[in-house]
């Protein structure tokens, strides 16, 4: 390997607390630092003996395998993470950068290890799940406890209609069962309203405004634009048929940017992301019509799991199983609705409608 090697660069190469290795196309270690070494634990000897896919842990290793061979056809692999089994059986997550140089068939890549960034990121989606289960409990018992309520209420106020005041002589007596039926009253006015509060969507606090569709868009594009050049993204936009609707626009920002961040996730390792994003009116419905070609989802397993919190489709290692949970909740939230249809490896359409 004498012409991968730089008498200059080896101190950087050998003291780099980041793992530095170059692959040959044939699949193998070439060479790696101490920092690959020390972290998966095996001797450079068991690195170079064996093909790297076998280090990589089994539920990455089809779409790893799918990104190399982008690599070997001098496409540079950038962001992306998969898992490594280390020799003592734990699992490491590793964030790589990756190029190839198609002259000599080798690959020079560079990983962090992002091990606990991933735990930290699985703790606080478990949190949220809990908090969002929880908040649901609460809301449900609070609904609960309102409607029941309304039972016992009603029936006192049936014995009240039932009651010839007129038979009643102590006016002490009259005066207590008025205030006994007032507070009565008052009291099944006030749960009528509470649960007709419950059941209403949670939009009383959200501030709707006129959202022009192509400035969102072009300030999330503008926000991600290194992300969407490296991914070599193509858009096929068309907003003449409904230049915006009343929404809250920090909501449509970020359906926006979940969407496009997905597209880019998700893309198929040999086909640049191709996004169509179009708004239609449909039998007096507004709607957004949101397509790429990437992955996709195998509907018939998905079911209607594809918009919960922490569901993971795909064996993505920046999946966080949030993403479309916000998307669904966004447009849920304002009285809208989003439906989805896919295909694997023919890309997914979202269907955004409106509240009118």
């Amino acid at each position: 390997m004498r012409n991968t090697e730089n008498p200059s660069l080896e101190p950087f190469f050998n003291l780099s607390m980041d793992l530095l290795c170059i692959a040959g196309y044939d699949g193998y270690f070439k060479k790696v630092n101490p920092a690959v070494v020390e972290l998966l634990g095996y001797t450079e000897e068991e690195l170079f003996s064996r093909p790297i896919k076998e280090f990589i842990y089994p539920e990455d290793m089809d779409l790893t395998a799918r990104y190399r061979e982008n690599l070997k056809n001098n496409v540079p692999l950038v962001n992306y993470e998969n898992r490594y089994v280390c020799k003592s059986g734990d699992l490491v997550w590793l964030h790589w950068t990756s190029i190839p140089l198609e002259d000599q068939n080798l690959i020079y890549a560079i990983a962090k290890n992002i091990t606990h960034k991933k735990k930290l990121e699985k703790e606080r989606i478990e949190h949220l799940i809990n908090l969002v289960n929880r908040n649901q409990e609460l809301k449900q018992l609070n609904y609960t406890t309102s409607h029941d309520l309304r039972s016992p209420v009603n029936n006192l106020l049936s014995i009240f209609e039932f009651l010839d005041f007129s038979k009643i002589d102590d006016a002490e007596i009259l005066e207590t069962l008025d205030y006994m039926k007032k507070a009565t009253e008052g009291l099944n006015n006030s749960l009528n309203k509470y649960v007709d509060l419950l059941s209403k969507k949670d939009s009383s606090n959200i501030d709707l405004e006129e959202v022009d569709f192509e400035s969102t868009l072009q300030q999330v594009k503008s926000s991600i634009n290194s992300l969407l050049g490296n991914a070599n993204v193509t858009f096929k936009v068309d907003f003449s048929a409904l230049r915006g609707v009343k929404h809250n626009i920090n909501y449509m920002e970020s359906v926006f940017l979940n969407l496009l961040t997905n597209s880019i996730k998700y893309a198929r390792p040999d086909v640049p992301p191709v996004i169509s994003i179009t708004s239609r009116v449909l039998n007096g419905l507004q709607q957004l019509v949101y397509t790429d070609n990437g992955l996709g989802f195998d509907m018939e397993k998905v079911g209607g799991k594809i918009f919960g919190l922490n569901q993971k489709f795909h064996h993505n290692g920046d999946s966080k199983g949030v993403g479309l949970y916000l998307v669904y909740n966004h447009i849920n939230n304002l009285g809208g609705k989003i439906t989805v249809d896919s295909e694997v490896d023919k890309g997914t359409t979202f269907t955004i409608t409106f509240k009118s």
